[in-house]
């Protein structure tokens, strides 16, 4: 995964509560055996209509959003099943930071695990960023580091991540990365406890 530590980007605004994960990506897209190519299929039923042409009513179409990197949503996002291609499908369509009110709890560790920063901020705040990005393009920019959310016209927010997801966003880790930084203890402790 890539380090994030500061990340400035286009604001798409989901002004939807209780997203669940089949919404995101809809179960009969989930054969694939690598995390790659689940971004066509995001948000799919909302997307495309029944011949499969993109719906010009629905705002993530909109060219205006084309670029976006940052999705703004409401309470609960992410419910639903626990699976890991919710995240995966985020990612591939480009959006690297989500800020929601709430999130589901197993959502939400996939989202650190996969390289995906959610960000949770009061009702009124997620309000806030919702109405300018509809309003106009909208920009963020996302500091993990010092852990704000912040723009150009005096918006500025705080927000919580504990240390271990932090560390892992911050270092671009995955669970497999940390692992591998005990390799030399894991090796020796091998060698120690040989059994023949």
């Amino acid at each position: 995964m890539e380090p994030l530590r500061t990340h400035q980007g286009l604001v798409y605004p989901l002004n939807r509560t209780n997203v669940d994960t089949d919404q995101i990506i809809p179960k009969q897209f989930l054969k694939r055996i690598s995390r790659q190519g689940f971004g066509q299929f995001l948000f799919y039923n909302w997307r495309y209509d029944e011949n499969d042409q993109l719906k010009t009513d629905f705002s993530l179409n909109h060219p205006k959003y084309k670029n976006a990197s940052i999705l703004v949503a409401g309470d609960n996002f992410g419910c639903g099943s626990s699976r890991e291609h919710a995240p995966w499908a985020l990612q591939d369509f480009g959006f690297k930071v989500i800020i929601a009110p709430s999130f589901a709890d197993i959502f939400y560790n996939n989202c650190t695990k996969n390289g995906i920063l959610p960000v949770k901020l009061s009702e009124n705040e997620v309000q806030k960023l919702i109405d300018h990005a509809t309003a106009t393009n909208y920009t963020l920019t996302v500091d993990l580091e010092m852990k704000t959310v912040y723009d150009s016209q005096g918006f500025k927010a705080n927000f919580n991540l504990a240390d271990y997801p932090r560390e892992m966003l911050l270092n671009g880790w995955d669970e497999i990365s940390v692992t591998l930084n005990y390799a030399d203890k894991i090796e020796q402790f091998e060698a120690q406890h040989v059994v023949y």
